[in-house]
């Protein structure tokens, strides 16, 4: 019985350590996969309508699969971009989100969400082509098939 008590105890310091470290994200499902319908992906405006950076995964039809992220940006536009850059894509870390602005977590450099789209090349998230049909962010897969050699170092 004095075992499992020193086990339950394990655990949850174990617990606090993973939470107070900032450790806990590794629990945190990873990006979403996405399957295409008729050559493109169509994501639901609600599911992303929070101006928070959402990532997801795609197969391109080389098998490669690829990574990507979208935002809704403070000017209310919706926005999309690999998750790797012509820069840092080789580190295979991508960007993670502060306040309006992505973070390039290799170099550190950082965007503002509004500018994703915009501006291209360097350190700036590579763009994918969408548009918004109706309740939907659509993304064509020939747009992900262009950009999937980013695909082998994404996660």
């Amino acid at each position: 019985m004095k075992r499992i008590y020193i086990g339950i105890a394990g655990l949850i310091v174990l617990s606090a350590v993973f939470v107070g470290t900032g450790m806990a994200g590794l629990w945190e499902k990873g990006p979403q996969i996405l399957q295409p319908v008729n050559g493109r992906l169509e994501i639901p405006l609600p599911s992303i309508d929070d101006s928070k950076a959402h990532h997801f995964r795609v197969q391109a039809s080389d098998g490669t699969m690829v990574t990507f992220f979208t935002i809704r940006s403070d000017d209310g536009v919706y926005r999309a971009a690999i998750d790797a850059c012509d820069v840092c894509y080789k580190s295979g870390k991508g960007y993670e989100q502060n306040g309006v602005y992505m973070i390039c977590r290799n170099c550190g450099q950082s965007f503002h969400a509004s500018k994703i789209n915009v501006i291209k090349g360097g350190c700036n998230p590579a763009p994918l082509e969408r548009m918004v049909e109706g309740d939907k962010l659509v993304i064509a897969m020939a747009d992900i098939d262009k950009n999937s050699w980013y695909g082998k170092y994404t996660k």
